[in-house]
């Protein structure tokens, strides 16, 4: 327990403190892993690995089934692991009662049966509330580990892209067959998995932002949008580009690829601790409204990066905070025309003391 992970465990007890909270229970399988290095992911949607109980005086558990009673014991206090039957939430809210009586939970996580379960658990003189987003305020500042292992995931990431570019985009291949050659190509080179379902959309598919690959062959002259991830020691990469196939490209793509850039280059350039995330989105949007297309750009700006694919922050419209140094966030505007295809481009940056370095 002497780990890493433990001095994320105390920063995350000065939040709770700042609440009030004698208790937070942890559910959210990447969070949980953030804290302790206990299983990334869930098996299923509907099943859970374990919980964490981190509580205000340091005695913190871990909380799992007897499936994982061995894996749990090779990294916690075998004294501090909870091994709950088939009615996890009674038991662990009849632990966290023990822990206070001001607690919390990743309310957004769990489901309504299990808070309800908890919350009889842990009885009337205890005050049981939803804490979300206080470990996700930690998770958002990526440490010195934390980005040598994105460096690793990106550096795979940009030659897996050169080497579909170079070798790969041949007309006659269907969008499937390249998404299995991509996924191949990194688990053979060091990946542990796909950070997510690789995309890769040919011609008018590509107007759909997370299209689906199938049969749709490359053309002669066409264009193919691929947007793809890995997982390497834990951490994920995430990067689209849009090429073109055959010969010299037809006038909408090229003007289309332009403004992309242009969008993508007019937020990088201003990209800084303290930039609002909304300005970061309206930088990119105003590039396009001067153009008169940003009805075609139908997403945010980006997303950050890091033990999952999409997590904080979100440069949105709505986005109220600011860029900090130590972020990992996607810059990827782009423009989707059902006739004939859209456009992608996508670097993650980390945010720098005095700007941003695309990973």
């Amino acid at each position: 327990m002497n780990t890493p992970y433990a001095a994320r465990r105390d920063r995350l007890r000065q939040l709770m403190r700042a609440r009030s909270l004698d208790a937070l229970l942890v559910s959210h399988a990447a969070n949980r892993f953030y804290l302790s290095g206990f299983e990334l992911h869930d098996v299923q949607l509907n099943e859970s690995a374990g919980r964490l109980v981190i509580c205000a005086d340091g005695r913190d558990w871990l909380c799992t089934d007897a499936r994982y009673k061995d894996a749990a014991a090779r990294l916690w206090d075998e004294d501090r692991i909870l091994i709950y039957g088939p009615d996890a939430a009674t038991e662990i809210g009849q632990l966290m009662r023990r822990c206070g009586s001001r607690l919390g939970l990743e309310a957004e996580i769990v489901s309504l049966n299990f808070a309800r379960s908890l919350g009889r658990a842990v009885g009337r003189g205890a005050h049981l509330q939803a804490a979300d987003g206080l470990v996700e305020e930690l998770r958002v500042i990526k440490d010195a580990d934390e980005i040598k292992a994105l460096e690793r995931s990106f550096a795979l990431n940009h030659a897996m892209l050169r080497w579909l570019e170079e070798s790969q985009l041949q007309p006659g291949r269907s969008e499937a067959e390249l998404a299995w050659a991509i996924e191949k190509y990194f688990r053979d080179n060091g990946a542990s998995e796909l950070a997510f379902p690789s995309i890769v959309a040919v011609d008018q598919n590509a107007a759909l932002p997370h299209a689906i690959p199938g049969e749709k062959k490359l053309p002669d002259n066409g264009l193919v949008l691929v947007d793809v991830g890995c997982r390497v020691d834990g951490y994920c990469s995430d990067q689209t580009r849009t090429f073109w196939v055959g010969d010299a490209p037809h006038k909408e793509f090229r003007e289309t690829m332009k403004l992309v850039r242009d969008a993508q280059q007019a937020a990088l350039d201003k990209m800084r601790p303290g930039l609002p995330l909304h300005e970061a989105y309206t930088l990119a949007r105003g590039v396009f409204e001067k153009a008169g297309v940003e009805a075609w750009f139908t997403h945010g700006l980006g997303h950050g990066v890091g033990l999952e694919t999409h997590e904080a922050p979100s440069l949105g419209r709505r986005g109220d905070k600011v860029l900090q140094e130590g972020m990992v966030v996607t810059v990827e505007p782009g423009l989707y025309y059902p006739q004939w295809g859209g456009i992608r481009w996508e670097y993650t940056v980390l945010i720098t003391a005095d700007g941003n370095r695309i990973l």
